[in-house]
């Protein structure tokens, strides 16, 4: 079974409000889900984001992937090793920069 971190909508009609979720990657997108996470308000000003950074970094562990926007809510709540380039969850490593001639 291959296990996604993922956004599942709520809210009413033009009023979006988001569940950071971990679910079956087979399963639709507001469907059933393994466990949440976290949430994201983006209408409120600063936009609100609250994640339990232990269970996630624990779901990673396990294996599961993020999607890319869920990626950027881990990487903005603190999760270490979620970085832009970094698919698998795992710390990136910097790129040597290139020696000047």
């Amino acid at each position: 079974m291959a296990v996604r971190i993922r956004l599942t909508r709520t809210g009413a009609a033009k009023q979006p409000h988001y569940r950071l979720v971990v679910a079956d990657s087979r399963a639709p997108r507001d469907g059933r889900f393994i466990e949440i996470i976290g949430h994201y308000n983006p209408r409120m000003d600063p936009p609100e984001l609250v994640v339990d950074v232990e269970k996630a970094a624990e779901w990673i562990k396990r294996g599961a992937r993020p999607s890319d926007t869920a990626r950027a809510l881990l990487a903005r709540a603190g999760l270490p090793g979620t970085t832009k380039g970094s698919r698998s969850g795992k710390v990136s490593e910097p790129e040597a920069e290139p020696v000047g001639e």
